[in-house]
């Protein structure tokens, strides 16, 4: 079958206006009607039928348009009561005529509105000269370029070539295309000229190349930034770097230096612009990537307490298979290490020769010798990650062989065995920094003040857990081990222990135990005590393991035990899927070494924050992700379907995961029959409450009646999400990055009351003081703390409208003066009420508060604090906000001419304003205007 003829110039624009289309027709009385639009053979006028008015009148002269603007963006639009049943992106408006009316049309697709869009801003832009486009389409620079192309390879110099050799060039030139395709769209172009022959002329070749090498979706982006040429200069590239994608300090020199990397012409890079193929090999390249490359280094706070990160753990290391019958394979530690794992297990044994060995007690074949495991955690521990590596030590040998574990660790670890004893004078973990390249044993541990050689302890393990789980009384006392002195002695900072509630926790157990929840065991607490969970997490270690049900080895959800605070969250990597993409895409940031800070309201002493929150969280502005789903590109197809051939129907789902309140997923349309270049064209919004634990999963499956099938998937945190046109590298169902498949999305992060990219702000509606959401202090109860309090009801109501009127300049000169008086105020009642953090308990007594009531008034307080530093946070950052905006002012101004020098008709207070300006520049970032 012959394939869609794709738009690759604007002389396709052109002839698919002349064939014309249906279009919806959008009146100011809500009315919308259906009429076929055609452009007339001479490009002058654009017509539609079937109409009232006459011919003549049902027509629009090209010579009258002043404006085509794509989107809902004109009064019929906006007053139009069917308005939200439209979609932007198919959604298009043109202004004509002295009195700048509007002809507001919808199309079928947002790829049909491109043309329209495209043709016509074409058409406008040279409409001097408009009848000579056909013949110039041929003398375009990539035409140019791929006829060098089809010269170099045309050794016999007759300006004909075999296919087979035309089709092995065009696969150099874009290693993406199947064979057959090409060979498809030889014959096609060859039947439009009532030719058959295995040979190409070089007008074919031309035609074919730009037929199948070029995607709609890029060519349209390239005529909306390049103002309707068919190529960019430096200063389009420069633009669409600062406006589109987010890059900061551009210069011309760097954009000319893409052109001379990415542009395949000579002439292209010799005149500094960049082509449709040089400018899709620049949005394919690494540097257009979705994933921020500042986050693929440690950018994060390495020097506070262990307790205070998230540490990428796994499950049983030692199994590639299920747990039920899966042998122990070395493999399983080589895999886990390279990916940065700092968190690994290992079940030792008593084996053959008094050599300990490492096994799945379920299937006692293949096991593996403990030395043997602990050369190669030696080898690889900090090839990946130079922060600490912690060993999870499942003890069930003899005495006699834990020695041998012993004199092994120490003969093989050296001194990267860290075995210092934890300081009684220090409440906290070491940092990570401080623990560099050491590797710490957790395990049981003997009583320090018995001189004995070897003593029972408790066996904590997860298979004791089992075993009490399954006997009739849960309460049984656990079983008891024996353990020797020397191997109690190499665990230093994580001694386990049992938990037994959060009262006791709190009370007695030291910074350096630390307590191993089962899957089911951390879900009753999540639920049953979600803030208690947190506040204990601040603290102290926590390390949850996949419940003994899942004997397939499948994985519980980390982010639910993430959003408690959880520190060590252990998952079976040998098992792939929705939660492994989860746990492998967290960990990317932070360069990947296997730490990631948890957010500053899970850490601070004083803080309030639930698990189960389920709106927007005191102190922390929400923000608005904005994704627009473009294009797909060689989607494979499902792994194991045969049924339908080589034909997919792709759509893509967009998966937000975090607090309960950001959970969601939404999915874009079906396109029917197409792997290689489907158009999604669809916009979402998602409001996300806490940024810092949320992450974005973008999934591909492939719409079938029976059950939808995998496509591939990529998952990131919303940190490291780089705004603009990016493409997404799709990973298998494995994990495996897929060569040349990927997702072309937008992206755009923006504040809740619509600040960001400036096309957003500019359609954002200001809420009025009426609609406005203020965070609220709560009452306590403590009428010392209350008085306190009240003093920063005003304050914080003043820092809230000023931060959200921020978008007009006015007010942006008010916040830069007054935001530190304000943000004083607020610090100050914060510090006051710190003051008496420690007085709370006595306080409650003396109001006669105790037991619920009391921990309501301590909740209470902590909430409160954490409103106060958060609020204050903020408007420290909206007054810096408002310096730069006002910056980008300032520098506006003068590229207009409107500097100190070259302001003839300013009035005085705007060149103060400006002169103010200037010198903010030179002076402390945070002064004021």
């Amino acid at each position: 079958m012959p394939s869609e003829k794709k738009i690759s110039s604007a002389s396709d624009c052109i002839s698919f206006m002349q064939a014309g289309c249906e279009l919806k027709k959008v009146r100011p009385n809500s009315r919308i009607y259906n009429r076929f639009f055609t452009l007339d053979p001479d490009l002058q006028a654009l017509r539609w039928e079937p109409s009232k008015k006459d011919l003549d009148k049902a027509k629009l002269d090209i010579s009258a348009i002043k404006e085509i603007r794509p989107g809902k963006n004109t009064e019929t639009f906006r007053n139009n009561g069917l308005a939200d049943q439209i979609s932007e992106d198919c959604a298009l408006s043109i202004i004509h005529g002295e009195n700048y009316e509007s002809l507001d049309l919808v199309a079928n697709s947002a790829d049909v509105a491109n043309i329209w869009v495209s043709g016509l801003r074409y058409l406008v832009s040279r409409s001097k000269q408009p009848l000579d486009l056909m013949e110039s389409s041929h003398n375009t620079p990539r035409f140019v370029w791929l006829k060098t192309v089809f010269d170099a390879a045309d050794v016999d110099g007759n300006g004909i070539m075999l296919e087979d050799t035309s089709v092995e060039l065009i696969k150099q030139l874009n290693p993406t295309l199947k064979e057959s395709k090409i060979r498809l769209k030889f014959k096609e172009i060859q039947r439009s000229k009532e030719k058959l022959t295995t040979r190409v002329t070089k007008e074919e070749f031309c035609e074919a190349f730009s037929e199948l090498c070029t995607r709609p979706e890029v060519y349209f982006l390239l005529v909306q930034i390049s103002k309707n040429k068919e190529y960019l200069d430096a200063n389009d590239l420069m633009l669409f770097l600062e406006a589109e994608q987010g890059v900061t300090h551009i210069t011309e020199e760097m954009c000319l230096d893409i052109i001379r990397r990415y542009e395949l012409s000579q002439e292209g890079r010799l005149k500094g612009f960049l082509a449709i193929d040089g400018f899709t090999q620049y949005l394919l390249s690494p540097e257009c990537d979705i994933f921020d490359p500042e986050h693929k280094k440690v950018v994060q706070d390495m020097t506070q307490p262990l307790s205070h990160y998230y540490i990428n753990a796994s499950h049983n290391t030692y199994l590639i298979e299920d747990q039920l019958r899966g042998p122990a394979d070395i493999n399983g530690y080589v895999r886990a290490l390279k990916m940065s794992c700092r968190s690994i297990e290992l079940d030792v044994c008593d084996g053959p020769d008094n050599e300990p060995i490492i096994c799945n007690r379920n299937n006692m074949t293949s096991p593996l010798a403990f030395r043997s495991v602990i050369e190669v955690i030696n080898k690889l521990a900090f090839i990946s990650s130079e922060y600490p590596l912690i060993l999870c030590l499942g003890n069930h040998c003899s005495v006699q062989q834990q020695k041998v574990m012993v004199q092994h660790m120490k003969r093989i670890f050296g001194n990267k065995l860290y075995t210092e004893a934890p300081s009684p004078s220090e409440t906290y973990l070491p940092s990570p920094e401080k623990l560099k390249m050491k590797i710490i044993v957790k395990g049981k541990k003997l009583p320090p003040d018995e001189d004995i050689l070897e003593g029972e302890v408790t066996d904590e393990d997860e298979e004791a857990e089992i075993s009490r789980r399954m006997s009739e009384d849960y309460s049984s006392a656990p079983r008891l081990i024996w353990l020797c002195r020397e191997l109690s002695d190499l665990v230093s900072l994580c001694k386990s222990v049992r938990y037994k509630d959060f009262e006791t926790s709190m009370k007695s157990q030291n910074y350096w135990e630390i307590c191993s929840f089962s899957e089911a065991e951390a879900n009753r607490v999540a639920n049953e005590y979600p803030e208690d969970f947190v506040n204990y997490n601040k603290k102290l270690l926590s390390r949850v393991y996949p419940s003994a049900m899942r004997i397939d080895s499948s994985n519980l959800n980390p982010q639910d035990f993430w959003n408690c605070g959880c520190q060590i969250v252990a998952m079976n990597y040998q098992t792939p899927g929705p939660m492994m993409d989860l746990h492998t895409g967290w960990f990317l940031q932070n360069g990947g070494c296997g730490y990631v800070l948890r957010p500053s309201v899970m850490r601070d002493e004083v803080s309030y924050f639930s698990a189960n929150t389920k709106g927007i969280l005191p102190g922390v502005s929400p923000q608005v992700l904005h994704v627009k789903i473009i294009s797909g590109q060689n989607f494979p197809k499902p792994k194991g379907a045969c049924a339908k051939g080589d034909v997919i129907d792709p759509y893509v789902c967009i998966e937000i995961h975090g607090i309960p309140a950001d959970c969601t997923e939404q999915r874009t349309k079906t396109v029917q029959q197409n792997s290689d270049n489907p158009i999604f064209d669809e916009s979402f919004e998602f409001q996300i409450n806490l940024p810092e634990l949320a992450m974005i999963r973008f999934v591909v499956l492939d719409d079938d009646y029976i059950g939808d099938e995998f496509i591939g998937q990529y998952t990131i945190p919303l940190e490291c999400l780089q705004p603009g046109y990016r493409h997404i590298p799709l990973r298998s169902f494995v994990g495996d990055i897929m060569e040349h498949v990927t997702l072309f999305v937008h992206i755009a992060i923006t504040n809740r009351s619509g600040g960001g990219k400036a096309q957003k702000r500019s359609l954002s509606v200001r809420i009025g003081k009426k609609a406005r959401e203020y965070t609220m202090l709560r009452n306590t109860g403590l009428k010392t703390i209350d008085d306190i309090f009240k003093l920063a009801v005003h304050p914080l109501r003043e820092a809230t409208d000023m931060r959200e009127n921020m978008q007009m300049i006015q007010e942006s000169r008010f916040l830069i003066e007054t935001a530190d008086t304000i943000h004083d105020k607020i610090v100050q009642c914060q510090k006051a009420g710190m003051e008496l953090h420690e007085e709370l308990h006595n306080l409650g007594a003396k109001e006669g508060l105790k037991g619920r009531k009391l921990s309501k008034a301590i909740e209470s307080f902590a909430w409160n604090i954490t409103v106060l530093k958060g609020q204050g946070d903020l408007l420290k950052n909206a007054k810096n906000e408002a310096i730069e905006n006002m910056k980008q002012i300032q520098l506006a101004c003068l590229s207009c001419g409107l500097s100190k020098t070259g302001s003839g008709n300013m009035d005085p207070k705007s060149k103060r304003s400006l002169e103010a300006i200037q010198e903010k520049d030179t002076g402390d970032e945070n002064g004021r205007l």
